[in-house]
């Protein structure tokens, strides 16, 4: 198998967002050298000043070129709109940026030189797979343009592969866990949040669909390790990235975090009607064949992380339900005063959000 090098120089789409802001703190602390590449779409839509401070491509990922990559040793390709609802926004936008523009970036990876190319995919993939566990080689029943994004891009990645160029699919599981560009709209920040600040953790379904859950530090450890694995243990090859005794229910989820915040109900706020997205997950193959990869973190553990970050940074009902931590909401926003086009690219490229950043829960002006 081909030796990979300790320290490399490595391009991180989507860098200053919610994982991008771990990850690119994970890589830097394993030695490699990170550049990133980020719209920047999310620009104040935080607490605090994201953290990195490294070299950092201005660009939206359909606007890439070739010379942007030369001398890439991998690229680790977060970009995305980000979730269901967001990618529902509008399907066919859904798709030209999750799926033809990470494709076409793959090809001019692949023209540039770079020898690793790590997508960051979804065990959303599986779709209304049930009670039955699903390993990597399942049937894949995406029920949304976000997932079927990422079913696709899989696909034509695969057509790409070749002995120079090696793509690499991470499907990780729900992830939750504190970042400078903190997401509220991820299922288990989302019960520690409505129980911080109302007193209430509130469950939209009738609380049985599974979902798989992962910290997002352990999702970026999980690149990590697959950006220093040999090339043949992750050639071409995808990887559920969580671990098994962290599939859960909504309502077991809601359960840990009442335990977290014993003064919080459980409320039942949806219909109660089951939510159709509902899977749990195999993850024998990355313990097997990813052994550099140790995972820290489970739900009990992140939901007190969270619940105490809510704490130190003064987490407000007005925060939570606000824009700055759902992502869909800042995009309608943006769109909504003129700042994007349709298509969500800056109307005017020096016009985006202000530098500001908000303190004790309150925006800055």
């Amino acid at each position: 198998m081909e030796a990979i090098k300790r320290r490399q120089k490595v391009l991180v789409t989507g860098h200053a967002g919610y994982i991008g802001q771990v990850m690119v703190r994970v890589l830097e602390n394993a030695g490699h050298e990170v550049t990133g590449c980020d719209v920047d779409y999310f620009k104040g839509c935080e607490f605090l000043p994201p953290g990195y401070q490294g070299a950092v491509q201005h660009k939206d990922v359909r606007d890439i070129e070739v010379k942007d990559l030369a001398g890439f040793d991998a690229i680790i390709h977060l970009a995305a709109l980000s979730n269901d609802p967001l990618g529902d926004l509008d399907r066919e936008l859904t798709m030209e940026i999750n799926h033809r523009a990470s494709v076409r970036l793959a090809r001019m990876a692949s023209d540039a030189g770079v020898r690793r190319f790590l997508f960051s995919s979804s065990c959303s993939i599986y779709g209304a797979a049930g009670d039955e566990s699903q390993a990597e080689t399942a049937s894949l029943k995406p029920l949304s343009a976000y997932a079927e994004s990422k079913v696709r891009t899989e696909e034509d990645l695969d057509k790409i592969a070749s002995a120079t160029f090696s793509p690499v699919y991470l499907r990780n599981a729900t992830a939750y866990g504190w970042s400078p560009r903190f997401r509220a709209d991820l299922v288990l920040n989302n019960l520690c949040c409505w129980g911080y600040t109302t007193h209430a953790i509130r469950i939209l379904s009738d609380g049985t669909p599974w979902r798989p859950l992962v910290h997002v530090e352990d999702i970026s450890s999980a690149f990590a390790a697959a950006l220093e694995a040999p090339t043949g243990a992750i050639h071409n090859r995808a990887f559920n990235v969580g671990r098994e005794c962290e599939n859960y229910q909504i309502r077991d989820l809601a359960e840990i975090v009442r335990q977290v915040m014993p003064s919080c109900s459980v409320e039942y706020a949806g219909r109660g009607g089951p939510d159709p997205r509902n899977y749990r997950v195999k993850f024998e193959r990355i313990e097997r064949e990813l052994p550099g990869w140790h995972p820290q973190w489970t739900a009990r553990s992140g939901a007190e992380e969270i619940v105490d970050a809510c704490g130190r940074h003064q987490m407000s009902r007005e925060d939570f339900e606000g824009w700055r931590f759902t992502r869909l909401a800042q995009l309608k926003r943006l769109t909504e005063s003129g700042r994007l086009d349709p298509e969500l690219r800056w109307r005017d490229r020096s016009h985006r959000e202000p530098n500001t950043f908000p303190k004790n829960g309150v925006e800055a002006g």
